[in-house]
C-alpha cells in the first residue's frame, strides 16, 4: 500500500483521487491534467524524468510558479506501509550513530507500531528498554553534549529542535545510553525521548531528502529538513568554517549517499568550481576527519587520497561527478553553512 502526498503547498493525503500533478527535468513542469499518482507518475516517467522532488523550502515556491495557479498537484513523496518491523528504516538523531540491530535494547515484543504511527522511541526507566511510540505527546528527553543532560517535556521533535539548539543532539547510539550515569538517574525518573526515529518517506525518483513532510508525522507545525546556507563568496577553508561558526552552525559535513545527492542538488547554484567541506586532515594521526565530529564512514573520493601535507581540506567538486578532492586551505571556494 502505498500513501501519496498530495499537492506541493497545502499538504493532505489523498487515496484513489484524480488530480494535476507536477513533472520534473530539471525544472518543474506543471500538468494541468486530472490523473491518480500512479498515472501521473507513469505519465512523468514517459515524458520527463519523473515526478516532481523537492529538497528545500524554496522548490515550494519554485512549485507554486511552475503551476501558475492556485490549483493542488502531486508531487513525487510517497510513504509505503510496512507490516513486517524488520523492514523498517530506523535512524538515530546524530547522524554519525548508524542504528544496527546488534546494538539495540527494545523491550520484548518492540518495536510493534501498535498504534500504527509509531515513528519515534522512548527509554522505559524503569528496566531501560526501548519502546516505539507516537513522537506527538509531550515527554522528558535528554540531550548530549559530551554527557547527558535532562530536560522537561516536549514532543519528539521540539525535543530534537531544542537538543540541537542549545547543546548537540538527542542522546543517540547505544554508547551513550549505557553511559553508567545515565543508567543510574533513570532508575529514579520517567520516560524519556531517546534520538531514534524511523523514516518511511521515499521520493519517486529512487532519492531521498532531507525535507520530507513531518508536520504529518510528528504534528510539528514546521518541517524538520537540515537547511544549508549556500554562501556565494570565495573564501579560504579557515575563513569559510569562521564565516559559518559566526554566523550559521558549521560548514557542512556529508555522512552518507542520501546528504551527498542532497549536497549536489543545491552545489549547482555555487560559482565556484567546488565548495568546501568540514573535511580536515591530521597529520598526527595521518587521517581525514570531520570538524563536526561526525565518523568519517561515508567516503567520495575522487581517487585514492595521499595526503603529505598538513594544511589540506575537503572539497567537494560542483560538477561532474561531484566526487571529493583533497585542496590547499588557502584555495578559495564557496561553501555551506548548516544552520541547525
Amino acid at each position: 500500500m502505498h500513501i501519496h502526498l498530495y499537492v506541493p503547498v497545502l499538504f493532505s493525503l489523498v487515496l484513489g483521487q484524480c488530480s494535476l500533478f507536477t513533472c520534473q527535468l530539471y525544472e518543474y513542469h506543471f500538468i494541468n491534467q486530472n490523473k491518480t499518482w500512479d498515472e501521473a507518475q507513469k505519465y512523468c516517467r514517459e515524458k520527463y524524468t519523473d515526478l516532481a522532488s523537492v529538497y528545500e523550502e524554496t522548490d515550494i515556491n519554485r512549485l507554486q510558479t511552475a503551476s501558475k495557479q492556485d490549483k493542488e498537484a502531486w508531487i513525487g513523496l510517497y510513504s509505503e506501509s510496512v507490516t513486517n518491523t524488520t523492514e523498517w528504516e530506523w535512524h538515530w538523531s546524530q547522524a554519525r550513530e548508524k542504528y544496527t540491530e546488534n546494538q539495540t535494547n527494545w523491550e520484548d515484543g518492540e518495536p510493534d507500531n501498535a498504534a500504527g504511527s509509531e515513528y519515534c522511541v522512548i527509554m522505559k526507566a524503569s528496566a531501560n528498554k526501548w519502546w516505539d511510540t507516537s513522537c506527538t505527546p509531550t515527554r522528558p528527553f535528554i540531550c548530549y553534549n559530551g554527557k547527558n543532560i535532562f530536560e522537561k517535556q516536549k514532543n519528539w521533535l521540539q525535543a530534537r529542535r531544542y537538543c540541537r539548539d542549545k547543546h548537540t543532539d538527542l542522546v543517540s547510539g547505544k554508547t551513550q545510553l549505557e553511559d553508567q550515569q545515565l543508567t543510574s538517574k533513570l532508575q529514579e525518573g520517567p520516560d524519556y525521548w531517546i534520538g531514534l526515529f524511523r523514516v518511511t518517506w521515499r521520493w519517486s525518483d529512487g532519492r531521498s531528502s532531507f525535507f520530507r513532510p513531518w508536520n504529518l508525522i510528528f504534528s510539528d507545525s514546521q518541517p524538520d529538513n537540515k537547511t544549508l546556507i549556500l554562501i556565494n563568496e570565495n573564501k579560504t577553508w579557515e575563513e569559510a568554517i569562521n564565516h559559518c561558526r559566526e554566523n550559521y552552525k558549521d560548514l557542512i559535513s556529508i555522512t552518507d549517499a542520501e546528504q551527498q545527492r542532497w549536497v549536489q542538488e543545491r552545489a549547482k547554484d555555487a560559482s565556484s568550481s567546488h565548495i568546501w567541506l568540514a573535511l580536515r586532515f591530521t597529520c598526527i594521526l595521518e587521517a581525514w576527519f570531520w570538524v563536526t565530529d561526525e565518523r568519517v564512514d561515508y567516503k567520495n573520493w575522487a581517487s585514492q587520497v595521499k595526503t603529505d601535507d598538513c594544511n589540506m581540506s575537503g572539497a567537494m567538486e560542483t560538477g561532474g561527478e561531484h566526487k571529493w578532492y583533497k585542496e590547499d586551505d588557502m584555495m578559495k571556494f564557496n561553501f555551506f553553512c548548516s544552520k541547525f
